[in-house]
Order: structure tokens, then C-alpha cells, then sequence
């Protein structure tokens, strides 16, 4: 099910949207006073938000610069305001579209799923990129910094990017490198990835990317 916020203050509308709107498994769920959507929003459950522009106690193109300060949320304004310079200032603020009113909720569905679709495609691609490994140098750089790696942490590293989001057995770590020891304990090896999760968390320290596979070995999940 997906989840949306809406700010509008026009309950009628909100209904039908609402009531529309579950039969594509969305939930929507409707706020009428902007602030209250906006500490909403913070809390980081709704994966999209449609707004409307003339709203009480603020207008809607400062609710968009308002939440561009802590989201990146995608947000469709909905308003019945057909000024060209409200269309693009809420596209030069952070609004990913605009859907003037009336409009077919038909549409408002079809818009829907492409924004949500373009942000699947986006992070994945971020989390392809987040590591870049050179052969060569034998060097792997994560989030645009160079990674500073002793010869046995890169291929654990380089190994677990080529295996991402599938197990790899300790013993692997130990039997393919050229840098670790055959006669490497797997507590060896629990050092070694440590090291790593500490390399890693200095440049990154609210994600934890590697997990461990209790009595296997260890996952680099993307």
C-alpha cells in the first residue's frame, strides 16, 4: 500500500481523491492546516505529497521551500491557481510537478506512479554508485571519497560489492584472496570486516551496509 499525505483544505475534494484513490492501493490520508502536514512530514511515514497552493495560515509555495529544508519528499501542487509564475516558482522551489485544477483523478493516479516510479530509479542508482572500485589501483572510493584500505581490507570490501545484497562466507573471504593468510581464522576475518564498518562509518555513520549472516559470514546490502 502506498502512503500519501495531502494538504488541502477543501474537504469534499479530499474525499473523493481519498476514496478514488484507495482502489490503486494508495492510502491517502488529509490535513487541512499546512503546519500540522508539515510536522507530519517530518516523521518520515508518507512516501509522496500532493498540495494544494491557496491553503490558511500560509501559502503553498512556502510550504514547499518550508519542507525542502528537511525532505525530499516528491510533492505534486494541485492548486486552482493557473498563473504561469506559480506553476514555475513551485517547480524552482523543489516541487517535483503541478496538476491544475480540475483535473481527472485518473490523472492524479498516472502521476502518481511515474514520480514514485522515477524515485525508485533514482536511488537505485545512487546505491549503485555509492562505491566505485578500481582494479587496478586497488582502490575503492565510497560517496566520492577514496577509501584508505590495507590489501587484505579491499578485497573484502571489492568482494562484498561484487557479491552485494547475497552472502559471502567467511571462509571465501579467506580462500580467494591473496592478502589473507589460508591459515586466517574466521575471527581473523570478523576483525578485518570491523575494520571496514569502521572505515565506512567515518564517512557514513547512520547506515550500517554491512550485515552479518550469523555463523556464514557477512552481506553488503544496496
Amino acid at each position: 500500500m502506498i502512503k500519501i499525505l495531502m494538504i488541502e483544505d477543501d474537504p469534499e475534494l479530499a474525499r473523493i481523491i481519498i476514496k478514488y484513490l484507495k482502489r490503486f492501493e494508495i492510502e491517502v490520508v488529509n490535513v487541512e492546516e499546512p503546519y500540522k502536514g508539515i510536522e507530519i512530514l517530518k516523521e518520515g511515514e508518507y512516501e509522496l505529497l500532493i498540495l494544494d497552493l491557496t491553503l490558511p495560515q500560509i501559502d503553498g509555495l512556502e510550504v514547499v521551500s518550508k519542507i525542502r529544508e528537511f525532505s525530499s519528499i516528491p510533492i505534486i501542487i494541485s492548486s486552482a491557481r493557473d498563473d504561469i509564475v506559480d506553476k514555475v516558482v513551485g517547480l524552482e522551489r523543489g516541487a517535483d510537478d503541478y496538476l491544475p485544477k480540475p483535473y481527472n483523478p485518473r490523472e492524479l493516479e498516472a502521476r502518481i506512479k511515474s514520480l514514485l516510479r522515477r524515485q525508485e530509479r533514482s536511488q537505485e542508482v545512487d546505491k549503485e554508485s555509492l562505491f566505485e572500485v578500481d582494479e587496478n589501483a586497488m582502490q575503492i572510493t565510497f560517496r566520492g571519497e577514496k577509501l584508505t584500505l590495507t590489501p587484505a581490507e579491499y578485497d573484502i570490501l571489492a568482494r562484498l560489492i561484487k557479491y552485494k545484497n547475497r552472502v559471502v562466507p567467511r571462509l571465501d573471504f579467506i580462500y580467494e584472496s591473496d592478502f589473507i593468510s589460508d591459515d586466517a581464522s574466521e575471527k581473523n576475518i570478523d576483525v578485518m570486516v570491523s575494520r571496514v564498518r569502521t572505515k565506512l562509518a567515518e564517512i557514513d555513520p547512520d547506515t550500517n551496509y554491512i550485515k552479518s549472516s550469523r555463523g556464514i559470514g557477512y552481506i553488503l546490502e544496496l
